[in-house]
């Protein structure tokens, strides 16, 4: 032990003694060069002492390069009573254009690294299967109308495993972007390499016309490459970090066409369907009749799909509900549909029509006007009488109650009035009862009490028995009694109690002459008639 502690004291002296020296060596190097346009490549600057991390300045970096995360790690060596420090930068950096590409020296305390050269090819001039991450994106059309929903499809390319990573939407302005359904995970081969792709949709809908630049999905992650030190024998996976960007696009947005008449929907393709018997049904006066006419465009945000306007004769009465929107992913093709349904009641007997349903759209496949249309719909109603005003207006209101919403709060209100007039019948029902279960236990027997005042007699205990009464009374008439109380309910036991209150609590210890087993049967038969007896007794010892 005394040893381990001079040597402790023997290295700490010896550290003392040569410190670490100062800043001599600052060095600057690169993973790898040439590289792809659009890439990342890790700098690392490596200082041989303990620096402080603000004391590199990359700002100079930004003119030529996208200056990404930057990491900073610090060791410490002894060898041979020699102690040496080094601190590691490792800047994440992407060209901002091809050609040769200068990183300048690097100054700190003095010690400046070298200059570095950096090759940027342009893109496609390097096969494929020397890339280990790279994007690509798509677009289902060069040119689109406004609000018409234009597919950007990307696809990161992985060759190395990923530990981790976030892929970002594109960046554009004068649209609205949102993602289609959800990513998928594949593998492919490219060039003869095989690689991971992760593949996302997004839906772009422009808002005004002109051109629309895109700036392509981008992913920042980290990946696991196999590294090897200087000296090493054996290689390991290192967490390094990436990033890549998908290509612009620009793509021309045309205004809505002079010529194009009504509300305007832009879509692949739009159809109108309809809930109706395919066979001849006749209907009666007073009849409600549903109809429900469903709306679907390819292509296309539900938002953007137009109200539909159905009307009918004077003598049909139209109750519709609220149109219900949704979407959804078919065959990798978003469908808009909105479906409106609609309570037909006739007021008179006769033949009516429906008109025909027509609602205009935008092919931009074949740059014309089109139109979804139901053919007209022809209703036979008989019998019955015509329907009064008021009769009509209760057909009305009976066929709107589900959709008004003052009548669904009304219905509410009124349920929660009749819940509350149940709680509380059932709350005084419980009382009823809680007070004829008070009455019949009043005459039933309490074997725990009562055998105690049994036991109290058989014994003779004065003390005993006057404890025994009260606590016997009080259960039978379920509230305190005292002893002059129950010297109330009877007046053979008043003078009882007298007795027993004497020989318990008198200093003399005079002979006891009561009668134990008169007193135990008085206080049964007061018990037998209690039911009896149970009202008058109370009001004597409740007077108000």
């Amino acid at each position: 032990m005394v040893i381990r502690y001079i040597f402790t004291l023997a290295i700490i002296a010896l550290t003392a003694a040569f410190p670490a020296s100062a800043l001599t060596v600052l060095q600057a190097s690169v993973d790898r060069n040439p590289i792809m346009e659009g890439e990342t490549f890790l700098l690392t600057v490596t200082a041989d002492d303990d620096i402080k991390s603000g004391k590199l300045d990359t700002s100079a970096l930004l003119k030529d390069f996208i200056v990404g995360r930057t990491s900073i790690s610090r060791s410490k060596k002894i060898m041979n009573f020699d102690a040496s420090n080094e601190t590691r930068w490792q800047v994440l950096l992407s060209p901002r254009a091809a050609g040769n590409v200068d990183i300048p020296p690097f100054t700190i305390d003095g010690v400046s690294s070298g200059p570095i050269t950096i090759s940027v090819l342009k893109t496609g001039s390097q096969p494929q299967q020397m890339q280990n991450i790279f994007m690509r994106a798509n677009l289902s059309n060069e040119e689109a109308y406004v609000g018409q929903m234009l597919t950007y499809k990307v696809k990161l390319y992985l060759a190395l495993e990923l530990q981790r990573g976030v892929l970002n939407a594109p960046d554009l302005d004068g649209a609205q972007i949102k993602q289609l359904g959800e990513d998928k995970d594949s593998t492919e081969i490219v060039n003869g390499r095989r690689y991971r792709v992760i593949e996302r949709n997004y839906a772009i809908i422009a808002d005004q016309p002109g051109e629309l630049t895109i700036t392509g999905a981008s992913f920042a992650g980290d990946v696991l490459i196999e590294s090897r030190r200087n000296g090493a024998m054996f290689s390991f996976n290192e967490s390094r970090p990436t990033q890549t960007q998908a290509p612009k696009m620009t793509v021309l947005i045309n205004p809505i066409p002079a010529d194009y008449h009504g509300e305007w929907l832009v879509s692949d393709l739009v159809v109108l369907k309809e809930d109706w018997p395919t066979t001849a049904v006749e209907y009666k006066v007073g009849d409600p009749i549903t109809r429900t006419v469903t709306l679907l465009a390819s292509n296309t945000d539900e938002t953007s799909l137009p109200e539909l306007t159905i009307t009918a004769p004077a003598s049909l009465k139209t109750y519709p509900e609220k149109a219900q929107r949704n979407t959804f992913l078919r065959d990798n093709q978003m469908v808009s549909q909105l479906m409106q349904t609609t309570a037909i009641v006739a007021t008179h007997a006769g033949t009516f029509t429906l008109p025909e349903i027509k609602v205009p759209w935008w092919n931009p496949h074949l740059n014309k006007q089109q139109y979804a249309t139901l053919p007209a719909r022809t209703i036979v109603v008989k019998g019955g009488v015509a329907l009064s005003p008021v009769q009509d207006t209760y057909v009305a209101a009976q066929t709107t109650a589900e959709q008004n919403p003052f009548w669904q709060w009304l219905s509410l209100v009124l349920g929660l009035l009749w819940l509350g007039t149940l709680i509380l019948w059932l709350k005084a029902r419980k009382q009823l009862q809680v007070q004829s279960n008070t009455e019949q236990v009043s005459t039933a027997t309490t074997p725990s009490s009562l055998k105690a005042l049994k036991a109290a007699c058989d014994a003779q205990q004065a003390t005993a028995v006057l404890n025994s009464l009260t606590r016997y009374y009080s259960e039978l008439y379920a509230q305190p009694m005292s002893l002059t109380h129950i010297a109330a309910t009877d007046e053979s036991l008043a003078s009882t109690i007298s007795q027993l209150q004497r020989t318990a609590y008198s200093a003399d210890k005079l002979p006891s002459n009561i009668d134990y087993a008169k007193l135990f049967g008085i206080v049964k038969a007061t018990k037998l008639l209690s039911a009896k007896s149970n009202s008058s007794a109370l009001t004597k010892l409740n007077p108000n």
